[in-house]
């Protein structure tokens, strides 16, 4: 058994992982605006919860640059107290099991290549559209996390006037003045506007697989986030936009998937301590 931890800045979610199968989760607000030492406490507070004899490991997934040999979390998106955190060494002096820690994006593609979408393939890509755009990559089996840990922060390549993060994320929303949830309500009663809205983000997600093609050439890349609520709306301009791609054979054999399984993250996260 392990405990997998998925952390954003807005909640804390924890359960026992044991053979691809949570028990005991639990979930409680973030205090994103809190000290660092309040927000740790806090944490330490909601292992204490579900943490039994028999856990053999903590894996902990976070929104941020992270320095994983030594488990250091170097800053997190929406958490602006968390920078350079050592909270692998925290963790391990307080519960004393081994901790793991990584980005949430590449916690999102471990549990796709162990729980997901992702088992039957060894090369895969797997984007989160959601506040933040981001990638967790795996070639021949293995996580390609860069020299830096910095590998899959496809949101900050620039695209158009900004980047993609601010095209294919939340933020595509906000800047036309409204929110995922509406925007999605909306368009499901037939709103022209929000109709239009969501096939121009197909766009421009069209553009981002695109590019992850030339990169990385994938056998699948699996998308997940809070977006993917509204796939349908936005998935044939997405898969329209993907035609003119110039490799004809990649577009053939490519497979582009959406997550399905709840709390992927979580998993993906107790993944860490094999």
């Amino acid at each position: 058994m392990r405990i997998g931890i998925d952390i954003d800045g807005t909640s804390m979610r924890l359960g026992i992982v044991d053979g691809g199968k949570i028990y005991r989760k639990i979930e409680a607000p973030m205090k994103a605006d809190a000290p660092k030492e309040v927000i740790v406490a806090h944490l330490i507070e909601l292992i204490q919860k579900i943490i039994n004899s028999n856990i053999r490991g903590i894996g902990l997934g976070i929104s941020g640059i992270v320095k994983t040999d030594k488990g250091i979390v170097q800053n997190v998106t929406n958490i602006p107290s968390w920078q350079k955190i050592r909270i692998k060494e925290i963790l391990e002096d307080e519960f004393g099991i081994p901790v793991f820690v990584n980005n949430d994006c590449n916690c999102f593609a471990f549990g796709e290549r162990y729980y997901g979408e992702g088992t039957i393939y060894h090369d895969i890509v797997c984007v989160t559209l959601s506040i933040g755009v981001g990638a967790g990559i795996i070639i021949n089996n293995e996580l390609y996390k860069g020299a830096n840990t910095g590998a899959g922060e496809i949101g900050s390549l620039p695209y158009l006037h900004y980047d993609f993060e601010r095209y294919c994320g939340q933020k595509f929303f906000v800047m036309n003045g409204t929110t995922v949830g509406d925007a999605y309500r909306l368009a499901l009663q037939g709103d022209v506007e929000m109709l239009s809205l969501w096939n121009e983000l197909g766009r421009h997600i069209g553009e981002l697989i695109k590019t992850l093609l030339l990169v990385y050439d994938p056998q699948a890349i699996i998308l997940g986030g809070d977006l993917i609520i509204g796939y349908e709306l936005f998935s044939q301009s997405m898969f329209d936009n993907i035609q003119s791609f110039p490799f004809k054979e990649t577009i053939e054999n490519i497979n582009i998937l959406v997550s399905q399984r709840e709390d992927i993250n979580l998993l993906g996260a107790a993944a860490l301590v094999f």
